[in-house]
């Protein structure tokens, strides 16, 4: 079975991908592969921040391994909070002090349109893949909900009728942007051993 290191410390994004792959990988975090380093995302967009991960965790352990960046992207507010998703309200990563900015700079806009955006890169037999899943909807005034994480109480995906805070990760998983993501990263693997022209 192939071994990839997933380079995160989230462990809600472990669990969402660990319940698309399946027993089809085995999927280690940074933790279990013994490595306790904070990646910087210092760049302007996800995809480089994204593979910015993955080549830190290469470079480290010379093994096969992917990262994701995951942004929201609010049409109103320019495509804020994107990059900074996890640190809109500061450093500290607080998801609530995340939900009241988001909220407040909103309060007086009538276009609540978003998406959720996931880039994955592996890096596998030194080579980089990029995967991208989007999921688009809108930011509802008020929270509702108290599973998943982030954002996910006050986004509801077009066509669901509920948040993803109000969401089992199996309702979540059919419209969730990690999951689009992961299914191209695991179509992507379940072919790479059998493509000669790699």
């Amino acid at each position: 079975m192939t071994t990839l290191i997933f380079a995160t410390n989230n462990q809600h994004k472990v669990d969402e991908i660990r319940s698309v792959i399946g027993n089809a990988f085995n999927i280690i975090t940074l933790k279990e592969a013994g490595i306790d380093i904070d990646i910087p995302e210092p760049h302007d967009t996800l995809a480089a921040n994204a593979s910015e991960k993955s080549k830190v965790i290469h470079d480290l352990t010379k093994q096969n391994c992917f990262s994701e960046d995951t942004g929201l992207e609010v049409e109103a507010l320019n495509g804020e909070p994107g990059v900074l998703s996890a640190r809109y309200a500061g450093e500290g990563k607080n998801f609530q002090a995340n939900i009241d900015k988001l909220l407040l700079n909103l309060k007086d806009k009538h276009n609540r349109a978003a998406q959720f955006k996931t880039i994955i890169s592996l890096i596998i037999d030194n080579k980089e893949y990029l995967f991208e899943g989007i999921c688009k909807g809108e930011i509802i005034t008020d929270q509702k909900g108290v599973s998943g994480f982030g954002y996910d109480p006050v986004f509801v995906p077009t066509g669901a009728g509920k948040s993803f805070g109000e969401m089992t990760m199996e309702e979540k998983a059919l419209y969730s942007h990690r999951r689009k993501a992961t299914d191209k990263l695991t179509a992507f693997l379940s072919q790479y051993g059998t493509d000669s022209s790699k």
